[in-house]
């Protein structure tokens, strides 16, 4: 039993913690509350209200009848009998009881048949109270006189100049509260159809903001199941849409994250799979002697140079997988451009030899300040000026260029050779990617070279462009200059 209160506490707990709830309780609260002050500010003023207009018509109503009774309290000849008359008609056209009272507060006179013949006092403070300030207004019971409190306005009653005696007008507080009661009814009716209201556009509302909440839930749950198909559809609420689309796109993200991982492993195990299967096949024809003693030295040199092809595969991975984890803007410093580009010529001196090209560089010989990582922009023009005398026709020459422009350092690099076609221009930079022609020649690369590049220059919020036009091919990337120079 106790385990059952505990889930059934947990139950609620859970309950009141989600968005509809909360929602709604506060809706509820805030009309409750408006409610409640809008009531407190009606009793008060209407109280008020009543009250004045109750005492302003008891008052002068008793004044009148204070005129009439001023000869019959001084004994100036005044008939009993029509004093009553006036008395007993303005009770009946007014719903009060009036009685004619002495200076000294004993009733000579009453309109309320229940007192005939006794002898009554009011109250002295009433009396007191009437007599010194000309009024008295308020709730009393006339020292017992009546079961119930009564509203009761006495006025005094002067005959020349002094005071004689006094009127008190007396009313039920029904008169008051009658429209209180009819004022609760309607408050009540009103607080209950504000609050069905409420309830209806509070759940309707509710649900209508926790439905993409739902929706976004289930389709992190089918992200986390490797389901990267869901989207969230588009709303009327500016704020829910903007949400909707912002995770829309990072589904996207995601999407094409989770695509190039499956094409990374595939291209990887594809690069992986050619020289150690090379390396293998070779390796087991000339232990068990398929391939003749004299031909082992050939069979060796090609397993060497799968086996160097494989240690740069493994490499540029390396490159990939540190470029991932680099944020080049938080570690970027102020260095000499053409420096940097100076070191790297001097290194590709003998690919460029051997490929029987000639470079004509256009480099400043004043320092070319720019930010960035000095060892990524030194990376990312080696691997350009590598693909160039990889790619360039033997005996040609290689344009390598360093200008400024719009603040900007713009690194330039041309060959000529192929012209890569329009189609392969978008994929050129994707990793392991070679177009089909350029495949069996580049047979040392391993296809991630220029999408090092593209990451490297990306990083560093920069952007990089090639064109491919009659044989002749420019890559030229971007540098931020260092402040002060054009």
């Amino acid at each position: 039993m106790k385990k059952t209160r505990t889930n059934r506490s947990r139950f609620w707990r859970g309950s009141f913690r989600t968005i509809y709830w909360r929602h709604f309780a506060l809706m509820v609260g805030v009309v409750l509350l408006t409610m409640l002050l809008l009531g407190v500010s009606f009793f008060s003023i209407s109280y008020g209200y009543v009250r004045t207009e109750k005492v302003v018509d008891m008052r002068e109503k008793a004044e009148r009848i204070a005129e009439m009774s001023a000869g019959y309290l001084s004994g100036h000849g005044v008939q009993d009998g029509s004093l009553r008359q006036l008395a007993l008609f303005a009770a009946s056209v007014s719903s009060m009881d009036f009685h004619i009272c002495d200076a000294g507060g004993n009733i000579r006179l009453s309109t309320d048949r229940d007192l005939a013949g006794m002898v009554v006092r009011v109250p002295q403070n009433i009396v007191y109270t009437a007599l010194q300030t000309g009024e008295y207004s308020g709730n009393s019971s006339l020292g017992g006189l009546y079961e119930s409190t009564r509203f009761v306005v006495a006025v005094d009653v002067r005959a020349d100049g002094e005071a004689v005696g006094l009127i008190l007008a007396v009313t039920g507080i029904e008169s008051l509260t009658a429209v209180w009661r009819a004022f609760f009814s309607i408050f009540f009716m009103t607080a209950f159809t504000v609050l069905f209201i409420a309830f209806i556009a509070s759940a309707w509302l509710s649900m209508r903001q926790s439905k993409p909440i739902r929706e976004m839930a289930a389709a992190t749950r089918s992200f986390a199941e490797g389901n990267f198909d869901a989207r969230m559809q588009r709303y009327d609420e500016v704020e829910i849409d903007e949400l909707a689309a912002a995770f829309n796109s990072m589904a996207d993200s995601l999407q094409e994250t989770e695509r190039q991982r499956r094409e990374f492993i595939a291209n990887v195990s594809h690069e992986l799979k050619t020289p150690m299967t090379t390396i293998a096949g070779y390796t087991d024809g000339i232990l068990d002697g398929t391939i003749p003693p004299e031909q082992e030295e050939q069979y060796l040199r090609i397993i060497s140079d799968e086996s160097r092809r494989l240690s740069r595969l493994v490499r540029r991975m390396l490159d990939v997988s540190r470029l991932q984890s680099v944020d080049p803007l938080r570690t970027r410093t102020q260095f000499d451009l053409c420096e940097s580009a100076r070191r790297v010529l001097l290194s590709m001196e003998k690919k460029i030899t051997d490929r029987a090209l000639d470079v004509q560089a256009d480099i400043p010989d004043e320092p070319l300040l720019v930010l960035g990582d000095n060892d990524l922009i030194t990376q990312a023009i080696y691997n350009l000026l590598e693909n160039a005398a990889k790619f360039a026709r033997a005996g040609t020459s290689i344009y390598f260029g360093i200008g400024a422009q719009n603040k900007k350092a713009v690194v330039t690099v041309r060959n000529l050779g192929d012209t890569i076609p329009a189609e392969e221009i978008p994929r050129i930079f994707e990793r392991f990617h070679k177009s089909d022609k350029s495949r069996s020649e580049d047979k040392d690369g391993v296809g991630l070279g220029l999408y090092i590049v593209r990451t490297i220059i990306e990083q560093h919020k920069e952007h990089i462009a090639v064109t491919s036009e009659d044989g002749v091919t420019t890559f030229a990337f971007t540098v931020q200059l260092a402040g002060g120079q054009q």
